[in-house]
């Protein structure tokens, strides 16, 4: 199988491609640091498994799945991050990941996780199973998440109304994660209109409010 891995932190996209490796039924066609290398330069019709972190610079991992889902829906994808929270996989599972692991399980049940999503499983560690669960069980009662403002706003949206808490600009914003202005603006509006906040001091007090910064 051929698999693709985006993984910023250089060490453990170094640990990743060596125990990748030394796997005889696993071929490594592209291992890259940011969403916008791996779409750049990996030849997508080769790849069967994209292994992608969420937390990335720039382009965040959900986009990057969403832009390849849409150009090759047959890829497999396994997210591999750090992130557990609710908004976090539902966005990921959403823009069409089949499998989604944590960081910090044992090398052996990655292993075991990108076989099953290769042969057409959807593995899960057993928080991210229970997160779905809960998801379920709220959708059979009729209160799904979009109705509980502490789950409505994207990774990318919290994590910029916590920079705009810290009191930094939308060009510091869009400098320290590495978009464009515009993208920023983007976001705030997005951000504005999901929590019904007037201002940023508004949207800022809402969001500690619900406890989503």
């Amino acid at each position: 199988m051929n698999i693709c891995i985006v993984e910023d932190h250089t060490a453990i996209l170094e640990n990743l491609r060596l125990l990748l490796a030394g796997e005889p039924d696993i071929n490594i066609v592209g291992h890259h640091p940011t969403a916008e290398a791996a779409l750049a330069q990996v030849k997508w019709a080769q790849v069967d498994i994209l292994l992608v972190d969420l937390g990335l610079p720039g382009m965040t991992g959900t986009e990057l799945i969403r832009r390849v889902k849409a150009q090759h829906p047959d890829i497999r994808v396994l997210v591999y991050t750090i992130y557990e929270d609710r908004p976090s996989v539902l966005e990921a599972i959403h823009a069409g990941a089949g499998g989604y692991i944590v960081k910090g399980c044992r090398p052996s049940q990655l292993i075991a996780s990108i076989h099953e999503i290769y042969e057409g499983g959807a593995p899960m560690s057993p928080s991210i199973a229970r997160t779905l669960l809960f998801e379920l069980q709220s959708m059979t009662r009729g209160q799904g998440s979009s109705s509980t403002p502490s789950n409505i706003l994207t990774m990318r949206e919290r994590s910029i109304l916590q920079l705009l808490e810290q009191g930094l600009t939308y060009k510091e914003i869009s400098l320290r994660l590495n978009i464009a202005a515009s993208t920023v603006h983007t976001h705030i509006k997005n951000i504005y209109g999901k929590l019904h906040a007037r201002d940023k001091i508004d949207a800022i007090r809402k969001g500690r409010y619900h406890n989503i910064i």
